[in-house]
């Protein structure tokens, strides 16, 4: 072997032992993020990003997003010694920690702190030694088990950890055939592998007379009713519960309500709702007493991406006027073939066109932030994709601003504030659709897209949003909030 040959062959031999490392270092990263986790209660996320059962290879990769954010590079050897910070804190209380915003401040002060210990102590000296936010759990009754019925009961088994917070402990399925267990076990298969979402890293079993699922050591009742009147929670040893209504059979108060049966306490609807409030966590929550206020809706995906980058605008510039166009996945709502709908152009077949129709989000906008009363316009194109949706806003400002303070706007807001769970921000130029699948946030600014006229007042932006995934996110975020189960958190 030449010294040529020789020289290539070290050189490879030390870039893969440098990633190897990483790799060992991410793991013991994950380590400290699963004890915490399931010991004390304390989350770690890395960028909005759940890393708890993440591989290593996946956590290294995660820390590039923090490109998105700073000049400065975040390495993984920082993030483990602010977990090791974190993790010797003894009277730190069930919390929620962003340790990649940590690790970016940390780049940009550290010459003000003399080791990690002291910095962090200062980060988080707000819920240091203070008491938990909540005492008990809550009780959580999907009604329903659609495509967001799926997705919430994935997202509240994986958001257990030690069940301070939500417990999901029924869900409530309209039969379809008469041998229990056999639905059951469908039921569970779609649970277990989704086409968009991939499979569930996780344990099903189903009981041997299709009652109950145990999922992840959660004992879930499966209640199988024709309507809610049918069903007495408290027979299921379900108290003062929430029930989720994802059917999207009942939109109104008087119909919502029927779910107010023994054993409930509380009813959000995963669609606009008439006659209830309609909230977006981050926006209008805290508007409302739900303990008077306890039959509420979600709003729509749509309204939940768009709220809070409109809310941001609004705030900086005003608003005058503009046009919300949705360019939208196809739903369960349109046919697979051409048949029957009762709406317009919605009976074509969803696989094979684009179908211009309408939607309620610009209007649902103003129930949410009444300051946009008569200024929003809106039309939807639903797609031929499963999920992840593009909504195009497009704005007459009140005041004139550029491109680079518009950008920086946004990227504030996805690092700094109260929407930092609702905005995501991406600088890439390769962005597409799929990108967005499994985002937590409820909108992604595609960065290089936006447009600003030359009198800087009309600005164009474009948003990605996981109308499904993103959606219950947010959906539960809400839950949470109105169920009084809330945790210290610190982006």
């Amino acid at each position: 072997m030449n010294n040529d040959n020789l020289l290539l062959r070290s050189i490879t031999d030390s870039s893969l032992n440098r990633w190897r490392k990483k790799e060992k270092t991410a793991l013991e990263l994950l380590q400290i993020v699963g004890e915490l986790r399931f010991d004390k209660s304390i989350e770690l996320v890395l960028f909005r990003r759940d890393i708890y059962d993440a591989r290593p290879s996946e956590v290294l990769h995660d820390h590039l997003h923090s490109k998105n954010y700073s000049d400065k590079k975040i390495s993984i050897d920082t993030t483990l010694s602010l977990a090791h910070s974190i993790a010797n804190i003894p009277s730190l209380p069930p919390c929620k920690i962003d340790i990649g915003n940590l690790a970016v401040e940390w780049a940009e002060e550290r010459s003000a702190f003399n080791n990690f210990d002291e910095f962090i102590r200062i980060k988080l000296s707000d819920f240091i030694d203070q008491p938990p936010l909540n005492q008990a759990h809550k009780d959580v009754i999907l009604y329903g088990f659609g495509r967001i019925g799926r997705l919430a009961a994935r997202r509240l088994i994986s958001m257990t950890g030690k069940g301070e917070q939500l417990r999901l402990k029924a869900i409530v399925i309209r039969p379809k055939l008469k041998d229990r267990y056999v639905e059951a076990v469908k039921r569970a298969a779609l649970l277990e592998s989704d086409s968009v979402h991939g499979d569930f890293q996780g344990s099903i079993e189903v009981r041997p007379d299709g009652s109950e699922l145990i999922i992840n050591g959660n004992r879930i009742q499966l209640i199988f009713a024709g309507k809610p009147e049918d069903i007495d929670y408290t027979a299921y040893g379900i108290q003062d519960a929430l029930v989720i209504d994802n059917t999207g059979v009942w939109r109104d108060k008087e119909g919502l309500s029927i779910h107010l049966r023994p054993g409930v306490s509380h009813v959000m609807l995963t669609a606009p709702g008439n006659g209830v409030p309609n909230v977006v966590y981050g926006i209008n929550q805290d508007k409302f007493d739900f303990e008077e206020e306890n039959v509420f809706s979600a709003a729509s995906c749509t309204t939940n991406a768009i709220a809070p980058v409109l809310k941001v605008i609004q705030d900086e510039y005003g608003v005058e006027s503009g046009h919300v166009e949705t360019i939208h996945a196809y739903t369960n709502d349109q046919n697979l073939l051409d048949n029957f709908h009762k709406k317009p152009r919605r009976g074509r077949g969803a696989p094979v066109n684009m179908v211009l129709t309408t939607t309620g989000a610009a209007k649902a906008v103003t129930k949410v932030m009444p300051e946009f009363e008569g200024k929003l316009t809106g039309n939807a194109v639903r797609v031929p994709t499963p999920n992840v949706s593009l909504a195009i806003l497009n704005l007459r400002l009140e005041k004139s601003t550029t491109r680079d303070d518009l950008d920086s706007l946004f990227k504030d807001a996805a690092f700094h504030g109260s929407l930092v769970e609702q905005i995501h921000y991406s600088n890439s130029t390769e962005y597409v659709s799929s990108n967005a699948i499994g985002m937590t946030t409820t909108s992604v600014v595609d960065a290089p897209s936006t447009i600003v006229s030359q009198d800087g007042k009309t600005a164009t932006i474009y948003l990605w949003y996981d109308n499904e995934f993103g959606y219950t996110c947010q959906v539960l975020r809400l839950a949470k909030h109105a169920a009084k189960v809330r945790r210290y958190v610190y982006y």
